[in-house]
Parts: C-alpha cells; structure tokens; sequence
C-alpha cells in the first residue's frame, strides 16, 4: 500500500479531534503492508524533554502489533498563516522508520508549498543511511536492527 490522500487525511482528522481549530497541533498516520492505517498524536508536556514525535505512537503500535509500515505522514498546524503543513521524518523518525526498510514512503513537502505534499521512499530521504555500514553495504534487515 503506497502514501496516498487518505493516509494524510487520516493525519488531518484525528490532529482535528485532539485539537480544536485555532490552537497548535499536529498529528500522524502510517499505512500498514495489510491496508490498515494507525494515528497518534505527540504528548503535551510541560517538560519539552520528554516530548515525543507525532509519529511515534503508531511506529509503537505497528511494531507492537508485528505488523509492516509501508507509508507515513506528519501534519502540523501553522496557526500564523492558517494552513495545515506537511512535516518530513525528523532524523530520530527516520531511524524509527528504518526498521521497515528503505521502500517505506513517507510524505514530504513540495519545494514550493508546504502545505502539499509528494511521497519519497526512505532510501530518497536519507541516501547516506548509516545503518549500511554495518550491513555489508544492504540496508538492514529487521533482525539485524533488533540486535
């Protein structure tokens, strides 16, 4: 299953629920191998340092639940310019993401409009990944990131 406008409308909607319109927020969704879709949302915290990604919750869930990630998206709101952004995976986000291999999808915003987006495999986002180094060249298998 590839990114498409569902797997981001998933995102805008549930950023929608969790945040009335008017305030800051965001949200995210993931498309699994099967057709499914999981959200989550980031923590609100006083303590900045244990925010976690939007994204993280469904990465936990989908890996909980020993199921393949084949997309994913990030949303947030820009509350001065009264558009919805699409946010590409933070390096940390992107390492999470590894772990279903190079091909995963994740939304990136087009050069010129934040607010659109286009899909860009992980291998397109992160051409140098480090991980390659320790496996003769290959992007890890799950069992060689699990070690």
């Amino acid at each position: 299953m590839k990114l498409d406008q569902t797997l981001v409308d998933a995102a805008v909607e549930l950023m929608n629920q969790r945040w009335p319109t008017g305030e800051p927020g965001g949200a995210a969704a993931v498309r699994l191998a099967d057709g499914g879709i999981l959200t989550s949302v980031g923590l609100d915290n006083m303590n900045g340092s244990v925010a976690l990604c939007h994204e993280t919750g469904a990465f936990i869930q989908a890996y909980t639940q020993d199921r393949t990630i084949t997309a994913s998206v990030c949303v947030c709101r820009d509350l001065e310019r009264g558009r919805i952004l699409i946010l590409p995976p933070c390096g940390v986000c992107q390492e999470r993401l590894a772990l279903w291999g190079p091909s995963v999808e994740v939304a990136v915003p087009q050069e010129d409009d934040a607010t659109r987006w286009e899909a860009r495999t992980l291998a397109e986002v992160n051409p140098y990944y480090w991980g390659l180094q320790f496996a003769e060249g290959q992007w890890p298998s799950e069992a060689q990131h699990s070690k």
